[in-house]
């Protein structure tokens, strides 16, 4: 959604900034994170547009990016990454959650056999007892998923050889570059994260000592929909203003030894959920209901962060910054269809030996001496797979990497017509995963009681949330990700 003309000459208006005027000196104490995922630039417009809300508040006082961009592809592995290494995919390795490795190995294989580990197979191998197992890092790594509050099972982690020993891979080791969580903890700092899964131990940094406190509800053991997440991201805010007053939560890891966090922040998945679910209003692309609701409590839990730290008298110490991982796609479900991931193995004609699929499709062949003849299948089906744009050879290896040399990366990237999913499934109406616009056009806002409201229209990435917060909290230490992608601090924040 295009922004109004009103909104586009304050933008340009921002952009004319040439110092921050929240420098290093004004001594930002704490950084709170917050990823409403799925939150799209445009439906801020729409949720401003419901009247005086408290992300108006916060924007009274803070920046916002209108042209933000979160990683492609646009899984929420990555997309929680990026604001915390500075860094795409290509640079930390991590691609999606559930994904091929060409260097791992089996669950209990002690690196024995041939390498190659991943997910859904892992899932069939564990129920059947056949092998060889693979691998993955949602909840199916779980002791049980059944449960709201379980632990990784090292049983179920893939294998890998390091300096010659066979390792277990955890989920934070699978990022190759440091995060700020890291750099706070090695400062004798405090830090703090809650997301969905176990899993998200990810955030801990290839250290594995990024947290001091990591609190992980599974949220596959909940009922689905709107109302049972929002029970669930309720959960979230309770940490949220545990961690404010300096005080553990109950069933998390670690401890904050009664200090207040100098980082912490977490996810909210009710909207995500509401546009997958409920979705958006044909013709008008209005909230329907049910994402409205959903929109309410982010709100409303927004507000009670915001009190908690008057409250508190943190809130003049404290940045606020909102960086989703991703959007959602179709924003307009007239546009949404399903073709079955099935289909795309097959138009390939060769042997597969992985497909991730969402609103992309990640193509790993057996043998990549079969990649034109792959990518050939898929052109002759492009119709009929409702393919917008099959990224191979050189132009993959300029965007993503290059498939023979890095083992996380993917022989065949296949980008759908915007709205199409390669899915089966009849209980959603929306995915995220790929590279349109819907999937990755986020809403990104730093708020601080010390910023004039401005409106920023050029193209950022989530990815410069990372240094902006180094700068913020006048840490020192190098970001790995920033300092090989050169990535820059937001604009606004820039120091002469």
């Amino acid at each position: 959604m295009k922004s109004c003309s009103s909104i586009l000459l304050f933008s340009l208006a921002g952009q004319a900034i040439g110092s921050p005027l929240l420098r290093r000196k004004d001594g930002v104490k704490h950084v709170a994170v917050f990823s409403i995922d799925g939150l799209h630039s445009s439906d801020i417009d729409k949720w401003l547009a419901l009247g005086p809300s408290n992300m108006s508040k916060l924007l009274d006082t803070g920046y916002r990016y209108t042209e933000a961009w979160s990683t492609f592809p646009s899984d929420s592995f990555p997309g929680t990454l990026a604001p915390f290494t500075g860094a795409m995919p290509r640079t930390t390795g991590v691609w999606y959650d559930d994904i091929w490795d060409r260097s791992f190995f089996a669950p209990g294989s002690g690196c024995k056999g041939a390498p190659g580990a991943e997910s859904e197979l892992a899932r069939q191998c564990w129920k059947t007892g056949n092998s060889p197992c693979i691998v993955l890092y949602d909840e199916g790594i779980d002791v049980d998923s059944t449960k709201l509050f379980t632990t990784v099972d090292p049983t179920k982690l893939p294998q890998a050889l390091v300096h010659g020993q066979c390792t277990l891979v955890y989920p934070h080791m699978r990022s190759r570059v440091n995060n700020i969580f890291e750099l706070v903890v090695e400062k004798g700092l405090k830090t703090a994260y809650t997301d969905k899964h176990p899993a998200y131990d990810l955030v801990r940094g290839p250290s594995g000592k990024g947290l001091s406190t990591g609190f992980f509800p599974e949220i596959a053991s909940t009922a689905g929909g709107v109302d049972a997440t929002i029970a669930y991201d309720q959960l979230h805010v309770n940490a949220f203003l545990n961690w404010i007053e300096g005080k553990d939560i109950a069933n998390a890891e670690g401890s904050l030894d009664g200090k207040v966090p100098t980082l912490f922040g977490g996810n909210f998945q009710a909207v995500s959920v509401g546009q997958k679910t409920a979705g958006y209003v044909a013709g008008t692309l209005a909230f329907t209901d049910g994402l409205k609701k959903a929109i309410k409590f982010v709100d409303d839990s927004l507000g009670l962060v915001i009190k908690k730290l008057e409250d508190k008298k943190m809130l003049d110490d404290t940045l606020i910054i909102i960086a989703p991982k991703h959007g959602q796609s179709p924003i307009d479900s007239t546009k949404f269809g399903e073709v079955d991931p099935k289909l795309v193995t097959a138009a390939t004609g060769v042997p597969v030996v992985w497909q991730t699929s969402d609103s992309i499709a990640l193509i790993f062949l057996t043998d990549p001496k079969d990649l034109a003849k792959a990518v050939a299948g898929l052109q002759a089906q492009k119709s009929a797979l409702k393919i917008s744009e099959i990224i191979y050879g050189d132009a993959l290896k300029s965007q993503f990497g290059d498939p023979s040399k890095d083992p996380a990366v993917p022989d065949i990237v296949v980008a759908p017509i915007p709205g199409i999913i390669y899915s089966t499934s009849k209980k959603k109406i929306a995915e995220h995963g790929g590279l349109s616009e819907d999937d990755r056009h986020v809403g990104l806002v730093v708020s601080h009681p010390k910023l004039k409201k401005k409106v920023f229209g050029g193209k950022v990435f989530t990815t410069q949330v990372a240094p902006t917060v180094l700068q913020a909290l006048d840490l020192e230490g190098k970001l790995e990700g920033v300092k090989a992608e050169g990535t820059k601090v937001l604009p606004g924040f820039e120091e002469d």
